[in-house]
């Protein structure tokens, strides 16, 4: 009852103002109309004085709303399906690939659970996604372990946790992985270029004096040779030419690891990699012909185009064209084919063939390695080089076995 009373009251009370409103403007409009009459004015006046009073009155008795602030809405007053989707926005944006398989044991269902996981089996990375599945649903719970998967980039490695839960009374397993490859050729190469830096700083710092006293040792040799017996200053001119020959020599040597670990910076621009073959097939083309052989490039499409250092992926491009020359030495027709082509994934794919030997098995693992050669005069220092070169321009590069007999060398941007 009192709530009826208080909502009639309201009511009421804005009737009133609306008639107080009213009153007011028709006495303002009877007003305008007897403007040359003072008593009727004086009427209008004291009627829109009485009017205004009711209206004030009323005014200040209704309940008007007052706007305030907006406070935030607490947490208990969330939908009941806010938590979820938080946790799912978490899940779908984790910087690691989720993988959720159905059991807890055994091969069961394996399917990705985030962006980052959809990716990973998507065109363009695992080359084939039902073994990284078969792979992940063999780990053991509860354990870290590094594990090894082909993609379209070559051998990626990656840690892998396995954990077990129940839901709603189903075993299941979540699997973490975290491809750690590019981190670890990053690491390993940054090693090898300290290592690198420091060998030949410290064997200079030895070698050129050697080199220097070795010089002025023989110079002076020659003008005291005439004091001397004709044996012994012989023996003693052979003994100098060949300490400062073989110093020169090594000077040289580690001259050429040191471009190792002084390489520039990449200055990557848009390359036109049809007009790059063709400045490389003018530069050593002659060189195939005259061996009796043949260099080929071709690009699909003709406009193909990448983001790289013009002058680093040339310099990467001839050496390895260089390993295929010399690797085809005891080759009657030699051959080598470089190709640059979009593959899975939209990847720039560049593949350089030679009709060579190949790599024995036992030694691909190790041809990038600084300082490790298969040649007699080899000195490790031309694939390391490439790898160095393709890195630097965010790349990859890998030997795979070709299809045929020979080598096969894949460059990924």
């Amino acid at each position: 009852m009192a709530s009826e009373r208080g909502l009639q009251s309201e009511q009421g009370l804005r009737l009133g103002v609306l008639a107080g409103a009213g009153t007011l403007a028709g006495l303002g409009a009877c007003a305008a109309s007897v403007a040359d009459s003072p008593r009727l004015l004086v009427l209008c006046g004291l009627g829109a004085a009485a009017a205004t009073a009711v209206l004030w009155r009323c005014l200040g008795k209704l309940r008007l709303p007052v706007a305030r602030p907006e406070a935030p809405v607490p947490a208990a007053a969330w939908p009941a399906s806010a938590p979820v989707l938080a946790l799912e926005a978490r899940l779908e944006h984790a910087p690691i690939a989720l993988f959720h398989i159905d059991g807890l044991t055994g091969p069961d269902t394996v399917a990705p659970v985030n962006a980052n996981a959809r990716r990973l089996v998507a065109p363009g990375r695992a080359s084939d996604p039902a073994a990284l599945y078969e792979l992940l649903a063999a780990q053991p719970a509860d354990e870290r372990r590094l594990v090894s998967f082909d993609t379209e980039r070559g051998l990626e490695r990656a840690l892998v946790a396995v954990s077990t839960l129940t839901v709603q009374g189903d075993g299941q397993r979540l699997v973490a992985l975290m491809p750690v490859e590019s981190q670890l050729e990053a690491e390993a190469l940054n090693a090898w270029r300290q290592l690198v830096h420091v060998l030949t700083h410290e064997i200079m710092n030895s070698l050129t004096p050697v080199a220097s006293l070795s010089r002025t040792a023989h110079d002076l040799l020659g003008e005291l040779s005439a004091d001397l017996p004709a044996d012994a200053s012989e023996d003693l001119s052979t003994a100098l030419d060949a300490i400062a020959r073989r110093a020169a020599s090594l000077v040289d040597f580690v001259s050429s690891y040191r471009s190792l670990s002084t390489l520039p910076q990449a200055q990557p621009e848009r390359v036109h990699l049809g007009r790059l073959f063709a400045r490389l097939a003018a530069l050593v083309g002659p060189h195939w012909q005259a061996r009796g052989g043949s260099a080929e490039f071709s690009v699909e499409p003709a406009s193909l185009e990448v983001m790289v250092d013009p002058g680093q992926l040339e310099q990467a491009l001839i050496n390895l064209l260089k390993n295929a020359s010399e690797a085809t030495a005891q080759v009657a027709s030699p051959r080598a084919a470089i190709t640059a082509r979009l593959g899975r994934g939209g990847r720039l794919r560049i593949e350089v063939c030679d009709n060579g030997p190949g790599v024995p098995v036992d030694l691909a693992p190790h041809i990038f390695t600084p300082f490790f050669s298969t040649k007699k005069q080899g000195r490790g220092i031309g694939l390391a080089m490439v790898r160095q070169l393709v890195h630097g321009n965010g790349g990859t590069v890998r030997y795979a076995r070709s299809v045929s007999n020979g080598a096969r060398f894949i460059v990924s941007f």
